[in-house]
């Protein structure tokens, strides 16, 4: 078999792979080679399977300009990702379960990471005017959420991490942190726990407004004190919040049993803990939502309450393709359901 030839002899390089020379190579007609590359719902598993694997021994690429000429669609879904600090990888394990989803699709992912609201804001206008995607993927999502209010007015399909309130219903899939406090609270009385403190950030979200109301509905029904406190601290991974922990262990009537939203909070208010010589278990029962493997790696005494980041992400592509080809908004909201690791 012959190189490829270079540059320096000047020989024209391997001609592109198109649908013809596909259908070539499979004995399949164009229109066949066609629809199975754009999903192929309505042909046998065995022609599908044919004329993906002829596309990868070929190398074929879709062509996305004539691909949006031809029908208008860009085949691009948009992650448009608000920065966090709350979050342990979250990004990294949202990117891969929407990647995983997209596997064997005609989708592909672009990423735009932006920083604040505002600049996320311009990110999606810019998405929407251009038509630079099919649909687009936001994250940390607030109670009247302009991001949401643009994407509906606009009739562009979307879907978020997390509610809002809206009373127009638009996909969603969320955490299910109402019955993550409820697991938590149950757990804390069931260990004999009277004092609680939920330590919860963001305020502005829809998430903390939930969260909190569950709390202090759970804790009432258990007969517990509970207390809360959402720490004016920027970075979570800091001395501040470490401060803060050692400001916990001085409070009088100290808390025997803490929930808390965040892992990577988590982890500085239990050093705090215990530069004050408080013990986790006998003096403390913390529990806190884990979204990766370092803090029980640290702490395998603490409970724990998963959230499942990459579930979410391939869970979010999944409706937005649904989304796309025109399933109803209604249809299209789901919850990730919290599983507990009582180590404790």
């Amino acid at each position: 078999m012959s190189e490829p030839p270079s540059e320096k002899s000047g020989k024209a390089g391997p001609a592109r792979a198109t649908l013809r020379t596909i259908s070539e190579l499979t004995g399949l007609s164009p229109s066949t080679v066609s629809l199975a590359l754009r999903g192929g719902e309505r042909l046998k598993p065995e022609t599908y399977r044919r004329v993906t694997e002829a596309a990868a021994q070929l190398g074929y690429v879709p062509d996305r300009a004539g691909v949006r000429l031809r029908t208008g669609k860009t085949n691009v879904i948009a992650l448009v990702l608000e920065r966090t600090d709350e979050t342990i990888d979250f990004a990294r394990y949202l990117i891969q379960g929407i990647g995983h989803a997209i596997q064997g699709t005609r989708y592909h992912l672009n990423v735009t990471p932006e920083f604040g609201p505002e600049a996320t804001l311009e990110a999606i206008r810019t998405i929407v005017a251009n038509r630079t995607a099919d649909g687009v993927i936001i994250t940390h999502t607030m109670a009247r959420d302009a991001r949401v209010q643009l994407l509906m007015d606009a009739g562009f399909p979307f879907v978020t991490h997390g509610r809002t309130e809206f009373h127009a219903p638009h996909p969603y899939n969320d955490y299910h942190s109402e019955e993550f406090i409820r697991l938590a609270v149950a757990r804390l009385a069931q260990m004999g726990r009277r004092r609680l403190l939920l330590v919860v950030a963001r305020e502005q979200t829809y998430n903390h407004h939930t969260i909190v109301t569950t709390y202090r509905e759970a804790a009432a029904r258990h007969g517990l004190q509970a207390q809360v406190l959402s720490p004016a601290i920027a970075e979570p991974a800091s001395a501040e919040t470490r401060a803060f922990g050692r400001e916990i262990a001085r409070m009088a009537p100290r808390p025997d049993g803490i929930i808390c939203d965040s892992e990577l909070r988590s982890l500085f208010i239990i050093a705090g803990l215990q530069d004050e010589s408080v013990a986790l278990g006998r003096d403390v029962h913390f529990i806190c939502k884990q979204t990766s493997e370092l803090l029980p790696t640290l702490y395998p005494e603490l409970d724990t309450i998963e959230e499942d980041v990459l579930a979410a992400g391939m869970e979010l592509a999944r409706l937005l393709i649904r989304r796309i080809e025109g399933e109803p908004a209604e249809t299209l909201r789901t919850l990730g359901e919290p599983r507990v690791h009582w180590r404790g």
